[in-house]
């Protein structure tokens, strides 16, 4: 492209891309253009990589200009923060902690959420800001409420916006409480990770609003689910409609006990009965899979501890530290040896769960679903009459 500078070359670069890929349609190309993607990243960043939650080393754009654009104006996430901010230095810090997320998502999350014109938006996880001011260009700065956590980042997102001619509202506070101000909205969007829906999403909902949201397990995986919300403001109720990795919502982070607080102690395997399975570890590891085990066995996450020649033992453990599971894997054998201990037993939860899947023809998350309640969630296969079987 003859002639253009780094940011023309890139921002239709990218344009193209996602319009070829069918993220970016015709109704938000115009707040694409006329919200660039650069004026929300911040002099320092680590880019990501598309089909991963891996981080590339530091980029700055006053050292190396170019690769920030290209970064930049690239269909990758961009890490911006770690640690909660008390991470120091330019190398890879424990946790990512705020992004500008991968374009495809961020499109595709919109299109999920169907605004139209006079729609008012609650966001729940600012960041950069670029999101909201992606709604604020297409629906009006009043309409558009954004709220973050993080007193820095959320002064950031201010910054951003303003640098960009826009003024949408950013509340800095807790997400799960939304922001009952400006409510009742037409769309609430999520761009953290939640492994609980708020009941006061449903509150400050207006009825037949929709929800978007990245929707995670604690036992893994995560996809994004779109929630219609009840003419009475009582429920609201949909499908998953796409895989995605995002960062969890501080507050709904989740303890995971180290293997003393459930030996207590003791040398493995303690007082663990020992049995064999056939169902291959590996077999349950996928997104999917994880997914589907999580949300038939609630309370239970999982660690790998891998040996040579790809042996490991996947350990299995209940939040509350009464129970633990272990399944040793080595290639080229069809059983495996187990051993469980504690109140549930945790193998035999995970193989149900999974069993269950298989039986049903491995159903992809097209076809899982979601109900919230202010009483807890029910995930459901195809239809709310169908919920997914609960293991514990």
């Amino acid at each position: 492209m003859t002639g253009e500078t780094p940011k023309e070359a890139g921002l239709q670069g990218l344009a193209s891309a996602l319009v070829a890929g069918g993220a970016l349609t015709s109704d938000w190309l115009p707040a694409f253009q006329a919200v660039p993607r650069e004026l929300f990243i911040p002099e320092r960043i680590w880019p990501g990589i598309a089909d991963g939650t891996k981080q590339k080393p530091v980029v700055y754009r006053s050292q190396d200009p170019e690769a920030w654009y290209r970064a930049v104006y690239s269909d990758i996430p961009l890490t911006t923060q770690w640690d909660d901010g008390e991470h120091e230095g330019d190398g890879l810090g424990t946790t990512p902690s705020s992004s500008n997320s991968m374009p495809t998502m961020v499109f595709s999350m919109l299109r999920d959420l169907d605004v139209r014109p006079g729609s008012r938006v609650l966001e729940v996880g600012a960041g950069t800001g670029w999101n909201a001011g992606l709604l604020a260009s297409r629906l009006g700065d009043p309409n558009v409420v954004t709220i973050e956590y993080d007193p820095a980042v959320a002064q950031g997102a201010r910054e951003n916006l303003r640098r960009a001619g826009l003024e949408p509202t950013v509340i800095e506070g807790d997400g799960r409480s939304g922001w009952a101000d400006a409510g009742p909205y037409d769309r609430i969007i999520a761009t953290c990770s939640m492994i609980e829906i708020p009941p006061t999403w449903l509150e400050q909902a207006a009825p037949g609003g929709v929800i978007v949201a990245p929707f995670g397990t604690e036992y893994g995986g995560e996809f994004i689910v779109r929630l219609t919300v009840s003419d009475d403001g009582t429920s609201a109720s949909g499908q998953f409609t796409r895989g995605s990795a995002f960062m969890r919502l501080r507050q709904q982070r989740t303890d995971r006990p180290l293997i003393d607080a459930y030996l207590h102690g003791e040398p493995w395997p303690g007082d663990g009965v020992k049995s064999t399975t056939t169902l291959a570890p590996p077999d349950t590891g996928g997104w999917l899979e994880l997914f589907v085990i999580g949300l038939g066995v609630p309370g239970a996450f999982w660690r790998a501890e891998r040996y040579e020649d790809g042996a490991y033992t996947l350990w299995i453990y209940s939040r509350d530290t009464l129970s633990w599971a272990t399944a040793d894997y080595e290639r080229g054998r069809t059983e495996y040896e187990v051993v469980q201990s504690g109140p549930r037993n945790l193998w035999d939860e995970v193989t149900a769960a999974y069993q269950w899947w298989d039986a049903q023809g491995r159903p992809g998350h097209e076809r899982l679903g979601l109900t919230v309640t202010p009483e807890g969630h029910t995930a459901w296969l195809d239809s709310p009459d169908n919920p997914v079987p609960q293991q514990s």
